[in-house]
C-alpha cells in the first residue's frame, strides 16, 4: 500500500490550468492513494483499474501524462506504453513497480518510458517526475 508522506510540498505549475493525469492501476487502494495525492497536488487525475479500460475508454487520449503500473492481470505497464506511444505519440510515460527487474528500465525506455519508479511510492519523487516529464513537453 502506497503511504503519503507528511512532508509533501506542493510545487507550482507555470500554467495555471491544471494538467491532467491518467493514472492505470489494478489495485483500487493504490489507484485512490495515487488520486488523492495528485489531485492534492493540482492535478486533474482519472483513474482505470487495468490497460484494457484505459485503452477503452472515450477521450483517453486526453491526458498530459500517464502513470501506469507494470504488473497488471491484462496488460503489463511496458507493453502498454508501446501502444499509447503509437496512439498517442507525445504523452509522457512514468511507470511504477513493485516488481523491478534487471532490464526494466532499458525495456521501459524502449516502450517510450520517461521515468521508472519503484513503490511503495515517495510521493515527492512522483510529483517531480510528472511535472518534470510535462514540462518536457510532449514528443521528447
Amino acid at each position: 500500500m502506497i503511504e503519503i508522506g507528511s512532508h509533501h510540498q506542493r510545487l507550482p505549475m507555470t500554467s495555471s490550468a491544471k494538467p491532467t493525469v491518467y493514472v492505470v492501476d489494478d489495485d483500487a487502494a493504490v489507484l485512490g492513494s495515487l488520486q488523492f495525492l495528485l489531485e492534492t497536488d493540482g492535478f486533474a487525475v482519472r483513474t482505470f483499474r487495468n490497460a484494457t479500460a484505459l485503452l477503452n475508454a472515450s477521450g483517453a487520449q486526453g491526458a498530459d501524462c500517464y502513470v501506469i503500473d507494470y504488473k497488471m492481470p491484462d496488460i503489463n505497464g511496458i507493453e502498454l506504453a508501446g501502444r499509447l506511444r503509437q496512439s498517442d505519440e507525445g504523452t509522457p510515460v512514468i511507470l511504477i513497480t513493485g516488481y523491478p527487474d534487471g532490464n526494466i528500465s532499458a525495456r521501459a525506455a524502449a516502450a517510450g518510458v520517461k521515468d521508472v519508479i519503484l513503490k511503495p511510492l515517495l510521493d515527492e519523487t512522483l510529483v517531480k517526475s510528472i511535472r518534470h516529464a510535462i514540462r518536457g513537453g510532449r514528443g521528447n
